[in-house]
């Protein structure tokens, strides 16, 4: 079998640090070609991830452009797209697995009856692009998949009929996890992710101040991943404006930190000794990357009971989880009583990347039979 992977063109693969999809990426095409399967990858240039073949149209990743002005950035994902159109004409793809937001569906779609069939990973708000969504027909040969079962409910029923199910997501961390020792824990709770309105990251601070507990927010703020960067950041950028507005106020050093993005070692430390990660969600998370990151370095998780998290966390088991905001802060009190082990063991039992890959190559077989 031969699978067209597309990643798109906004950020290496793997990503320095910060990059859902691209790490997604990366987590699967290595499994996927230790069962056998050849993958074509469709990237950027920088890339470093071993594939079978690569394809990209811009030799670095374009994630710069994605919040400037349609004008300026409408350009990149067609120019992309064309690339990986050039490659499936050639005629020895078997399957199309395309991880591009909107545009990547609307490319399955228009190959028509002469094109490979085409799987499209959804790793979003499924309330986003109704016009698309609401009205999308793939025909018999286009499906889609969730990375949880709770996103697909969200889904437009034109678009959930394509559906044929949900892998979650999975974590290289989680291999061996429940054989590693105990790692020391700190005072603190983190919170991982790009900071924006969707994560919480003002309510996670908030809630630091009022119920007494150290906070460290990791993760990028638009495009800046330090300090150093954000001083010089545009104030049009809606993450910049929601940094300033409801975010900075309540980090002072001590009792809130904010240390920009993290990646690799630096980051496994900083999660592994942490009592707890914290997902304030404010939104429905379709796949939580950094849930299962977090079980597999042995920290429980303190959340919101929205999107994925009841799907992935056993509530007083490897982690605690309320639909009161509030409550969140006091839960940070309790959370002290539940066990690493039980967090690693769940981690090495659902989220390794061979389990991931054994899903996905089931829905690639699915697709491939006619009577799918």
């Amino acid at each position: 079998m031969r699978v067209l992977m597309n990643a798109g063109p906004w950020l290496p693969v793997p990503p320095n640090g910060y990059g859902g999809i691209e790490n997604v990426v990366a987590t699967l095409v290595p499994e996927l070609r230790a069962l056998g399967i050849e993958v074509v990858l469709a990237t950027v240039g920088e890339s470093t991830l071993a594939a079978d073949e690569r394809v990209h149209a811009f030799d670095t990743g374009r994630f710069e452009m994605l919040q400037r002005p349609y004008n300026q950035a409408c350009g990149v994902v067609p120019a992309h797209l064309a690339a990986v159109l050039r490659r499936v004409a050639a005629g020895d793809i078997d399957l199309v697995h395309d991880h591009v937001e909107a545009a990547g569906l609307t490319m399955l779609a228009a190959l028509g009856s002469g094109g490979p069939p085409g799987l499209h990973t959804l790793h979003w708000d499924l309330r986003k692009h109704p016009e698309l969504y609401g009205t999308f027909d793939g025909g018999s040969r286009v499906r889609v998949n969730g990375v949880s079962a709770d996103q697909l409910t969200h889904a437009p029923e034109a678009l959930r009929a394509h559906a044929i199910g949900h892998v979650h997501l999975a974590t290289p961390l989680a291999v061996g996890a429940d054989s590693r020792d105990k790692h020391d824990k700190h005072g603190y709770a983190v919170v991982l992710g790009r900071i924006n309105p969707g994560k919480g990251q003002d309510l996670a601070a908030q809630l630091a101040h009022r119920h007494g507990f150290d906070l460290v927010l990791a993760g990028p703020v638009g495009p800046y991943h330090s300090p150093e960067a954000l001083a010089g950041a545009d104030p049009q950028n809606p993450d910049v404006r929601f940094w300033h507005e409801h975010v900075a106020p309540h980090v002072d050093g001590v009792r809130v930190r904010w240390v920009g993005t993290v990646a690799g070692r630096d980051r496994d430390e900083l999660v592994a000794g942490a009592r707890a990660a914290l997902f304030p969600l404010r939104w429905n998370e379709p796949g939580g990357t950094a849930v299962v990151e977090s079980l597999a370095l042995g920290t429980p998780v303190v959340g919101i009971a929205r999107g994925c998290l009841p799907e992935l966390i056993e509530h007083g088991r490897t982690g605690l989880l309320t639909s009161d905001e509030d409550e969140l802060g006091e839960l940070m009190h309790a959370v002290g009583g539940l066990v690493e082990a039980e967090c690693r063991a769940e981690a090495a039992r659902r989220f390794t990347p061979a389990v991931m890959a054994a899903g996905y190559a089931e829905l690639y077989q699915r697709l491939l039979t006619p009577a799918a």
